[in-house]
Parts: C-alpha cells; sequence; structure tokens
C-alpha cells in the first residue's frame, strides 16, 4: 500500500495532487503532523511525500525531523531554489549537477538553473576544451584565446547564454552552455570570460541517465515491479521515433 503526503500550502499544488489516480492526498501545513502519517502501521505500508516550501516549514529542520522518524519515506521536493545546505541534507540531482560533474567541478554551489565551481587546477581553455569533448562526446568551440587559463567555471545545460550574467556575478573565468548567441559570446569576451559552445543536446542528454536513475529507485522504494530505460535512439534520428 502507498500512502500520499502533500506538506505545504501553496492551494494550486494542492488542488494538482487531488488528481493522484486511485490517491487520496492528505494536505498537511506542519511537518511533525507530516512525520507523524507517515509512519507505516504495518508492512510494505509505504508513503510519498511532496514537500514544498511553507511559512511554518524551515527546509532542512523539517526533511531531517521527517527522515529520523521515518526511514522509508519517499520525499519528492517541490522547492526552489535551495541553499548550499539544503543541497546536501536533499540530495538533490538535477541537469545541471550532473553537467557540473561532467565539467569535472568541485565545490559546486549554484541555485535554478546556474551552477558554478571549480576545476581542481588550472588549464588552457584549450585543454579544458579537450576535456569536455572527452567528457560529453560532443565537439566544443571555443569563444576566447585557446591559452587563456581557466580555474573557475559557471555553466548552464542547453540553450541556457543567458545565464552568463550569472557567471560573471560568481566571479567565473569560464562558461559553459549547449547553445550561447552571438551578443551574449561577445558580452562574455567584453567580460573577459572564455565561452565553451558544447551543444543543447550534449549539455542535457546526460541529465537523462541520472533521471532514470532516480525514478527506479523511487519505483523500486515503493516495490513497484517496473524498469526505467533511457532511450538508445538519437534526438536526431530520422523519422524520430524506435
Amino acid at each position: 500500500m502507498i500512502g500520499v503526503v502533500y506538506l505545504g500550502s501553496n492551494p494550486k499544488t494542492q488542488e494538482r495532487l487531488k488528481y493522484i489516480p486511485g490517491q487520496s492526498v492528505k494536505m498537511m501545513t506542519a511537518y511533525k503532523e507530516a512525520a507523524s502519517i507517515c509512519t507505516p502501521r504495518f508492512p510494505n505500508e509505504h508513503f510519498i511525500l511532496f514537500f514544498e516550501k511553507n511559512e511554518q516549514n524551515e527546509d532542512v529542520t523539517a526533511i531531517k525531523y521527517i527522515r529520523n522518524k521515518c526511514k522509508d519515506v519517499y520525499i519528492i521536493l517541490l522547492t526552489d531554489p535551495l541553499t548550499a545546505e539544503e543541497r546536501i541534507v536533499f540530495q538533490k540531482c538535477g541537469i545541471n549537477d550532473t553537467l557540473a560533474a561532467l565539467c569535472g567541478l568541485v565545490e559546486v554551489t549554484g541555485d535554478g538553473f546556474f551552477r558554478s565551481g571549480f576545476l581542481p587546477r588550472s588549464m588552457s581553455a584549450r585543454e579544458y576544451a579537450d576535456l569536455l569533448e572527452e567528457n560529453l562526446e560532443t565537439t566544443v568551440r571555443i569563444m576566447g584565446p585557446e591559452t587563456r587559463s581557466v580555474r573557475r567555471v559557471g555553466l548552464c545545460s542547453g540553450s541556457g547564454g543567458s545565464e552568463w550574467t550569472c557567471a560573471a556575478e560568481a566571479g567565473c573565468d569560464a562558461f559553459v552552455s549547449g547553445e550561447i548567441r552571438h551578443h551574449h559570446a561577445l558580452a562574455l569576451a567584453d567580460a573577459g570570460i572564455t565561452a565553451f559552445e558544447c551543444g543543447h543536446f550534449a549539455t542535457e542528454e546526460p541529465g537523462l541517465a541520472a533521471l532514470a536513475e532516480a525514478l527506479q529507485n523511487a519505483i523500486s522504494h515503493v516495490e513497484c515491479n517496473v524498469r526505467v530505460f533511457v532511450s538508445a535512439v538519437s534526438a536526431y534520428s530520422n523519422p524520430r521515433r524506435p
């Protein structure tokens, strides 16, 4: 048996959750009450908790409390942006988190679509482009001098070139994205930031594997006999179907 609980106070979310097939969603605003609801009463009883921050909930405190009281609850987060502490507690892994790892970054921070971090060592733009090409299996276009040193990198997958301003504010000397428009590239050059255009699909595809793994873990957690796969068909196949 699977129970569904919503912790939050957003009327739009509450309305949407009413339409989950075969489920009566319990709506809660206090995290201690939600934890009580999510405590299994008998074997094979599991709970899914949709969590959305409200004025009565402090994200980290609430999630730590619920996880301590309800060891087997599966939490789906509807809260963003997250602080660095919240990211660690929630173990969130989105497309740009996955991309940051493939870009070789450590000490990754950021909210929303933007992430930034540091390379373990400084390297030339050409050397970094080679690393990106190997890890992302794509062709990288360098916008800036190939000999320029790169250490702090900002990024946004897909058509995220407009996030270059976040890279400038973060003090980055490099910016990675799938697509970078001409006037954004000029602005990056004026700011002394080397840009790396890696392709829309190449910067987002790695997130599919992370999503598939997260879905599989969630399904397995509630003991549903379902397998999740990432399609092997290229996004650019013609026609675009198996």
